[in-house]
């Protein structure tokens, strides 16, 4: 399949891998060109914030497939190397040293960058932000124990990052412009239960406040908060969203807004270029609307269907969206995507540490997150995925078990 065509990859994370890995399973013959502006083979970014952080991993073992299995797929691998434009006209990517290289379909898998903040001292050393592997090994040196890490950004990187560095025997301080942790992704039942476990754990937590400027300290940083308060730090992680690497896309022409605009079949506004993973944004049918899901498991599912749609399979991605994180002894997962109006019933008491709490929509649940309640949540992805109808009550009552559901 596909002799004499080429298909080009630009970006080498985990969509990017799983694209490429995704062409030669499913028969494809041709060149495959894999291009990636970082020295690494394809990995996984979720250790990054734990494992990896933590020293408790070696960076290889982030490593997307063993080196013998990515050797087997012979493709054509540019490591270190960027793209500069997209010229659709003469079906070629241009790279940054000044080569072209032509193609017949074009799967971007861009991913995104770090956002940082406009402040005076954002730039300094001992600021970091957490997104690659380098990201990783700069933030790891700086975390010892006895020194504190200011944490800017209480979302999910930032929390991994301060109970990484608490285990690493630091004193962390988390600081939040919201009114609550996590507010743009969970409900305040989980916002006070992620609270009150980093609490437990002696991080202090300063909500509805954000950093005004970093300064240079002989041993470390000074901050300025929004409310006028001065912390001092040897070290602040920036841990407050993610841009979307669509700029290649916007100068070629595509249609873009918060990411590049696709279909359900991967494509592009322009039918021969797809994307995937990070980058790409599609009407999500379990949204209702246009999204994009930051997200290990549609980086991986996304890369393997926009190769299948490249080669001209039938695909349809809507996948329930799924989230997870880790944080000390805490493993809280999201299935479906909760929303202000569902109606909301709880199994299982927070106290315990182990709870699910579900939304539903017309007698139908469409959502479900819990910390530690991995079991109950499996069964809770197929009451969604199935579509099944429900009585509250039976769902709240822990002696009545979801399988019966």
């Amino acid at each position: 399949m596909g002799e004499g065509q080429t298909i080009v990859i630009v970006g080498a994370g985990q969509a990017g891998g799983w694209a490429a890995q995704t062409l030669r399973s499913e028969g494809f013959a041709g060149r495959v060109v894999l291009v990636g502006d970082e020295p690494h083979r394809p990995y996984e970014r979720p250790p990054l914030s734990k494992a990896v952080l933590a020293g408790e991993a070696p960076e290889g073992s982030t490593a997307l497939m063993k080196p013998e299995a990515f050797d087997k797929l012979h493709i054509d691998w540019r490591a270190d190397t960027a793209v500069s434009a997209i010229d659709r006209a003469a079906r070629q990517v241009r790279l940054q040293a000044g080569d072209a290289i032509g193609y017949d379909k074009l799967i971007l898998c861009t991913g995104g960058r770090a956002r940082r903040l406009d402040i005076p001292g954002a730039d300094l050393p001992g600021v970091f932000t957490l997104r690659s592997i380098a990201d990783a090994r700069s933030l790891g040196a700086a975390l010892l124990p006895g020194k504190r890490l200011l944490v800017v950004g209480g979302g999910w990187i930032g929390l991994e990052v301060a109970a990484t560095a608490r285990r690493k025997g630091m004193e962390v301080t988390v600081v939040e412009a919201a009114a609550r942790l996590c507010e743009r992704t969970v409900p305040p039942e989980i916002s006070d239960h992620l609270l009150e476990l980093h609490t437990a754990h002696g991080v202090q937590v300063l909500l509805g406040t954000g950093i005004e400027s970093f300064a240079a300290l002989p041993q470390g940083l000074s901050a300025v908060l929004g409310n006028g308060q001065r912390l001092d730090c040897s070290a602040a992680l920036v841990g407050v969203g993610m841009v979307p690497n669509d700029g290649l896309a916007r100068a070629a022409g595509l249609q873009c807004d918060g990411g590049v605009w696709v279909d359900a079949q991967c494509r592009s506004s322009d039918p021969d270029i797809l994307a995937a993973g990070d980058v790409a944004a599609w009407h999500g049918q379990w949204a209702g609307r246009r999204m994009r899901l930051e997200s290990w498991q549609n980086a991986q599912e996304q890369g393997i269907a926009a190769a299948r749609s490249a080669l001209g399979m039938a695909v349809n991605h809507q996948p329930l969206p799924w989230f997870w994180s880790d944080q000390y002894d805490v493993n809280l997962q999201i299935f479906g995507m909760p929303a202000p109006g569902h109606e909301r019933v709880l199994r299982g008491d927070p106290a315990s540490g182990s709870f699910v709490l579900f939304f539903l929509e017309q007698g139908k649940v469409v959502a479900a997150l819990g910390p530690n309640a991995a079991k109950d949540l499996r069964f809770a992805r197929r009451l969604i995925e199935r579509g099944t109808h429900v009585d509250a009550q039976k769902l709240a009552d822990l002696q009545i078990p979801l399988a019966k559901l």
